[in-house]
């Protein structure tokens, strides 16, 4: 029985003397948080002690906000004896090397994550994850770019982000908010779209002229492409022409094809003359077939 009791402490007892040496790498549970300090269970002869400068590089951390007893935590190895006896660890420079493994994991998979925007700074703000620094630059942001006056709105809230840069030897980490806010606008106006039907005829607001042809917002975050050749029945050589932006115009959706909406006013021009062809009927009056363009004009709804 007591060789059994033996065999089943032996994982421990030999983690107990084995050999440690500065710039290791071990995981510790916390078994106590200090104002200036954390100890670890190593699961050693001896326990770890990280002084609280040595926990985050994160200027919002908070040491008995952020750390629990029971936590699980990897540190660096320091030094093999801090004076008093205990190993002192860093787990900042064990995020230096573990949490660049994880930032590049995250690069690779595209996972998105939850990050805290900390502070606003030039061209961008700033979030940490992993332990590391990670810059989101004004046009990841949001949807559309952020002008530096209203960064300061973004400090305190939570992002979910997708690291597009890991750059470990120049300690550069970049974060976008963007990717994911557009991840779910552009699923939310397929959902919209799909529930589009070509033929429906629409108002909708002239939000950008190109030089192929108008952008229309229809509302609702739905918005669709008037081609040159479908603004009106005559040629013209650039949408501003005949259009200008803001203006209110009366489109008819002519076809969807991947998510996008085909728009017409000339379709609705063409539809407006066969009204007014078909209205020309003749009608006696006094003998004669007449009519006039105002009563025509009237019939068609003009």
């Amino acid at each position: 029985m007591a060789e059994e009791t033996m065999n089943d402490f032996k994982d421990e007892i030999d983690r107990s003397f084995r050999k440690i040496n500065e710039g290791d790498i071990l995981e510790g549970t916390v078994i106590d948080v200090k104002d200036t300090e954390v100890v670890l269970d190593l699961k050693y002869y001896t326990q770890g002690v990280i002084k609280a400068e040595d926990l985050s590089d994160d200027p919002k951390f908070n040491i008995h906000r952020d750390i629990s007893v029971g936590d699980e935590i990897s540190a660096t190895v320091v030094s093999t004896d801090d004076g008093n006896g205990n190993i002192l660890l860093s787990k900042r420079e064990a995020n230096r090397v573990v949490a660049w493994d994880k930032l590049n994991e995250l690069l690779e998979s595209g996972e998105y994550v939850d990050v805290k925007v900390s502070e606003a700074v030039k061209a961008g703000a700033v979030a940490f994850l992993e332990g590391i620094r990670g810059f989101i630059p004004a046009s990841k942001l949001d949807l559309s770019f952020v002008e530096e006056a209203d960064i300061p709105n973004y400090v305190g809230k939570v992002l979910k982000v997708r690291v597009i840069t890991a750059d470990k030897e120049n300690s550069k980490l970049v974060l976008s908010a963007r990717d994911y806010l557009k991840e779910q606008a552009d699923a939310k106006r397929s959902e919209m779209v799909s529930n589009v039907e070509v033929g429906l005829v629409t108002e909708g607001i002239v939000e950008s002229l190109q030089n192929y042809g108008a952008f229309v917002n229809l509302g609702n975050g739905l918005s669709g492409l008037v081609h040159i050749s479908q603004i009106c029945n005559q040629r013209i050589a650039h949408p501003s022409a005949v259009l200008k932006v803001g203006q209110k115009v009366k489109v008819k959706v002519t076809a969807i094809k991947e998510g996008k909406l085909s728009l017409s006013m000339k379709a609705l021009e063409e539809i407006a003359a066969t009204e007014i062809t078909e209205e020309k009927i003749e009608y006696e009056s006094d003998g004669e077939a007449t009519t006039s363009m105002a009563d025509l004009l009237k019939k068609a709804g003009f």
